[in-house]
Formats: C-alpha cells, sequence, structure tokens
C-alpha cells in the first residue's frame, strides 16, 4: 500500500503532479487507486472541477470527498483549500467498493440496510470508511442501526464541514454519484491481507461537579438539574449570551459516558428560552460533567496511542480531527497533535464536523476528538517503531488557569471525601462500625417492598441477636469490658457476612444486632447463624471469659410488613432465651 498528497491550486501544477501518479500507474495497472478530496472551499464548481480532471486522466481511479473546515497534509495543517490523498492498493486480494445514499434524520435506515445488504453479499469487508454531511442532524438512530453491523467490522470517520459556522451548508460527493447536501458515503474496504487499526484520542479532563440531563430533545440541550442548561455555564464559568458564546464555550464541553466510552459534546448556541444546541445528540436522564482542554493530557494521550500505532507499522495513517480541537490549539499549535505521525506513515486527513468510530461493536459519534486509522497490507515489515511523542515547550511553564483548575479538582475531591464520611457516618454505629438501626430498618424495608410480587416465600431473612447476660458483664467486669465483647460480635458478624453480597448487618440497640439476608435458602441462613453463634462461644474475653449469644431466624411471608417480620424473628430469639439461650431458633409463622 502507498499513498501519494496532492493539492490543487491551478490546472497546471496539478495535472503535472496527477501525470506522475498516472505514468506510475499505468506500469502497475492490476494496482486499485482510490482518490480522497477534502474541500474547505465551498464552491461545487470548484470541487467538480477537480473531479474531472481525476476521471479525464485516470477513469478507472475512484474517488471520494467531503467539504472540510480545514485539511491535514503531512500530518500537518495545511493551508491548501483541496487537499487530495492517492491510495495504491497494491495486494491483489484487497477489495474496495463506493456506495453513496441520501442521508437524514427521515432516510438514515434505508442508507445503512442498504450497507447491510452489501456487507452480506461481500464477505471480504471487514472496514468501512464513511463521510455524512450530519450539521444539525441527531445521529443516535444512525449509530444505534450501525451498531448491528457484523461484528468484525470497523468503522471509522468524520462529518462534512462548512467553515463558516452559521451556514448549515456542507456537501459529501464521489465517482459516478455527484454532490448531496445531505447525503453519506461508505468506501468498503477488506480482503484477507488488508488490516486497519483504529484508535481515538480525547484528553479533555471532567471537572468533579455532576450535572443531571433532566430534558433534552436529539441535539437540544433544555435542563440540567432541572433549570435550564445555560444557567450552568453562566454561572460556573460566567459565560455569557452573546456573540462570543461558542469560542468561550469551546474549551468546557460535556464529558459524558456511552458505551464505556468518554464522549465529548460542545455547546454550540443558546436558544431564547436558555437551552443550548448541543455538537451532537444528549442522552436525557444521563449525567454529565463540565471537562477541559487540558495540553499535558492531551500530548500525553497522544504518545500513548501513537506508539500503539506504530506498533501496528502501518502504510497508510488516515486522521478525522475535531474542528473544536483546532480552535482549542489555534492554528499556531494544532499541528503538534499529528505531525509526528508522518514519520510512521504517510498521514492526512481533515478537520471534521463530528468523528466516528465503532468500538467493541457499538457506533459512537464523536466530537472534540482525534480519530486515527492506520491501513497496511500483509504482514508487518521491519523491526518496531519507536513514536516520537509530541513536544510543546510553552507547557515547561504550567499556565495559572490550569494550576486554578487542579485546584478546583483537588478541594472538590477532598470535599466529596468528607461528604462521604458524614454519609457513612450518618447510617453507623460509632461503637461497632455496624449500620445503625435507622438504617437496618430502612434496609428491611426495602428488602421486603423489593421482594413484592415476586414467586414463593422466603426471599428475605432476618437473624437478631442478642448477648446472653450481658448486664452481668457490665455489672461484673466493667463496661469497658462490656463495649469489648460488643466489638467483638460485631466484627465476627462483618466476617461471617462478608461472603454475602446482600446481607447487611445492623446494631439493633444495645447487646442486639440484627443481620438481613436476600435471596438465600433456609439452609444457608441457619448455617450463617450457627456459624456465628459457634464462633463468639470460641473467644476468650480477658476479664469476662467465654460468653454466648442466643439466637433467633426467621424468614418473609408474602404481603407482611416489616414490622411483623421484626415482631416474628424478635419472638424467636426469646424463645432462644426460655428455651436455655446459646442456641438458634427458628419460627416460620
Amino acid at each position: 500500500m502507498k499513498q501519494f498528497h496532492l493539492t490543487y491550486e491551478n490546472d497546471e501544477k496539478f495535472l503535472k503532479k496527477l501525470g506522475e501518479i498516472k505514468q506510475w500507474w499505468e506500469s502497475n495497472e492490476t494496482y486499485k487507486l482510490v482518490f480522497r478530496i477534502y474541500s474547505q472551499d465551498m464552491e461545487k464548481e470548484h470541487i467538480a472541477h477537480v473531479c474531472d480532471l481525476l476521471d479525464e486522466n485516470i477513469p478507472d481511479a475512484l474517488y471520494l470527498g467531503c467539504t472540510s473546515n480545514a485539511n491535514i497534509l503531512d500530518g500537518a495543517l495545511t493551508e491548501s483549500e483541496i487537499l487530495l490523498t492517492c491510495t495504491v492498493f497494491e495486494d491483489k486480494t484487497t477489495q474496495v467498493k463506493l456506495l453513496q445514499y441520501p442521508f437524514t434524520e427521515e432516510n438514515y435506515k434505508d442508507a445503512v440496510d442498504n450497507l447491510k445488504k452489501h456487507c452480506e453479499e461481500n464477505p471480504w469487508v471487514n472496514s468501512i470508511e464513511m463521510h455524512a454531511t450530519i450539521m444539525n442532524m441527531s445521529m443516535k438512530g444512525y449509530c444505534d442501526e450501525m451498531s448491528t453491523l457484523r461484528k468484525d467490522i470497523q468503522v471509522f470517520g468524520g462529518g462534512a464541514f462548512n467553515p463558516d459556522m452559521d451556514d448549515e451548508i456542507a456537501y459529501v460527493f464521489s465517482k459516478g454519484n455527484g454532490f448531496l447536501q445531505h447525503g453519506i458515503i461508505f468506501l468498503m474496504l477488506g480482503g484477507e491481507n488488508f488490516h486497519a487499526y483504529s484508535t481515538f484520542i480525547s484528553g479533555w479532563k471532567p471537572l468533579k461537579r455532576r450535572f443531571h440531563i433532566t430534558k433534552a430533545d436529539k441535539e437540544i440541550l433544555h435542563e440540567l438539574d432541572g433549570k435550564p442548561a445555560f444557567e450552568v455555564y453562566q454561572r460556573y464559568l460566567n459565560i455569557e449570551k452573546n456573540d462570543n458564546f461558542f469560542s468561550n464555550t469551546l474549551e468546557f464541553p460535556l464529558f459524558l459516558e456511552r458505551e464505556g466510552a468518554n464522549i465529548l459534546r460542545c455547546p454550540l448556541a443558546v436558544n431564547d428560552d436558555d437551552s443550548l444546541v448541543m455538537s451532537s445528540d444528549m442522552d436525557e436522564d444521563a449525567y454529565v460533567k463540565i471537562a477541559y482542554g487540558d495540553p499535558d493530557t492531551i500530548l500525553n494521550s497522544i504518545r500513548e496511542d501513537g506508539q500503539k500505532v506504530a506498533d501496528f507499522q502501518p502504510e497508510v495513517i488516515q486522521t478525522f480531527s475535531c474542528a473544536a480541537r483546532r480552535a482549542f490549539w489555534s492554528d499556531l499549535n494544532i499541528s503538534k497533535e499529528t505531525v509526528m505521525f508522518k514519520d510512521v506513515a504517510p498521514t492526512a486527513g481533515f478537520y471534521t464536523h463530528g468523528e466516528f468510530l465503532r468500538i467493541d461493536g457499538n457506533m459512537l459519534n464523536f466530537n472534540v476528538t482525534l480519530v486515527i486509522v492506520a491501513m497496511r497490507e500483509g504482514d508487518p515489515v521491519g523491526g518496531k517503531i519507536d513514536f516520537r511523542g509530541p513536544t510543546f515547550k510553552k507547557l515547561d511553564k504550567i499556565p495559572m488557569i490550569w494550576r486554578f483548575v487542579s485546584f478546583i479538582e483537588t478541594s472538590t475531591a477532598e470535599l466529596e471525601a468528607t461528604n462521604r464520611m458524614l454519609a457513612l457516618a450518618a447510617i453507623t454505629d460509632g461503637l461497632t462500625k455496624l449500620y445503625n438501626r435507622t438504617e437496618i430498618e430502612r434496609r428491611i424495608h426495602k428488602a421486603l417492598k423489593k421482594a413484592e410480587g415476586e414467586p414463593g416465600d422466603g426471599k428475605v431473612h432476618l437473624i437478631m441477636l442478642d448477648i446472653d447476660d450481658f448486664k452481668k458483664i457490665n455489672d461484673e467486669c466493667g463496661h469497658r469490658e462490656g463495649d469489648e465483647v460488643i466489638i467483638v460480635l460485631s466484627n465476627i458478624l462483618k466476617n461471617v457476612t462478608d461472603d454475602f453480597p446482600q446481607a447487611s448487618a445492623g446494631r439493633w440497640g444495645g447487646e442486639e444486632f440484627m443481620v438481613l439476608l436476600e435471596g438465600n435458602s433456609i439452609d444457608e441462613v441457619l448455617a450463617v447463624a450457627e456459624k456465628i453463634r459457634e464462633s463468639f462461644s470460641k473467644v476468650p474475653f480477658e476479664s469476662a471469659g467465654y460468653q454466648t449469644v442466643s439466637v433467633g431466624v426467621t424468614q418473609m411471608q408474602n404481603g407482611e410488613t416489616a414490622d411483623k417480620m421484626c415482631n416474628r424473628v424478635d419472638n424467636a430469639l426469646y424463645m432462644a432465651k426460655e428455651a436455655g439461650k446459646n442456641r438458634v431458633v427458628w419460627l416460620d409463622s
């Protein structure tokens, strides 16, 4: 596999370079040629002219393309408005197939159904490159449909762009299919010797504060925590509703998890009702955090993932990078993200309106993300390549804003830890560190409610324990020894119930304890009760010697209240006391 790069400035220069490729190809006509055209020039006539030149000079070559925010040549941002890459597939077993369809929220399923049909008819397909017009379009339905493709097929690509953010017109185009303002292109790739490796790089870090999406409709984010979404940016970041809104929020997209991957969504504009127009669809009832671009994290991610790309030993590298990353870094620094990839293999691509990558079978629509696709034919050739990661001398001195963010994150983490400790203290008994009575009662009520309507009895069991003759221990050995006896029994309860994920142990009061078990058989519950009794009876105390507990056990009955069940287990405990103590008594009803 080889790749040539061309730019269009005028016919003379372009035809000269194209002639060189044509001359080389004519001596190797068994090779397949695929041109990708990325155009920052939005004039269809200009792009069509380039396509006509390709048709006239190399009629057997396929081509596809889209409009872009800007283009990447030799791994770096280029000033050339029309970029062409020519990929040469040299292996005879490599196959390619080009598809183009109309693409809207109403007919995306037709496009995916047609793609599936072609994949079924062509089992050689293992990778699909896509370009689509997606501005102001929810991609959730499309991604869900694409997730049903054959599991072994990789999918990657980017959304067509218009450099003028106020202009919603963008195009895709391909050989023999013309231009579509609302369209999608699939380039099917595969063969027994064709290999691709894809990955994505974000580098944006979430702040600790979490927000609940309480109302959303496709790409319109109406409410966060029950309040207009814009208020979050206004309150926490002091960003106002004006012409600078997009540029001010660009560094602070929303961070959410979807299908196990971290997804970013940029606010593009504010509506009159203070809802936000997002860069792609939002999930109602999901949780999001505000994220920020951290250059150190971004560059470290590139170093790590770049080495994985290098280990793949590709012959060609494609990049699909979000236009928001370009705005974040500025044109002066954006190339630092990608330029070092050219030392691994020829690297080109474009700045997108959204990036796409299929991960573990799930099709995902990213924003503010860099997608890297490495390709080769055949087995790796040569030795290990050491990836030369990006450097950024300006980061040797960390700007104040990132030190401030670090301070906020650390302070927030400490506050959250304190809140967790306070929350735990509110439900924990101070001496035993078991649940207190209020919490164990709450858990019993919850367990009974959860088991309502389930077939059969016995879904919930209670074990109630009381230390025998405890008053005598306090009177003769002192309260310190009494506390030690209670603590030892508490530790036994913890150790025994650790083997049961749905077990809860709590101090009922004084020397009484309650254990709640869910989903166990009566034999298992009785075994737990007996193990607690026996373990406690074998502990020698310094002053009190050996001590014992009496134990009552019962199970839930359909439709009964927590009070009734607690009364029954209390009666079982009483029966154990009356029968001579240091024993387990089961009471069914």
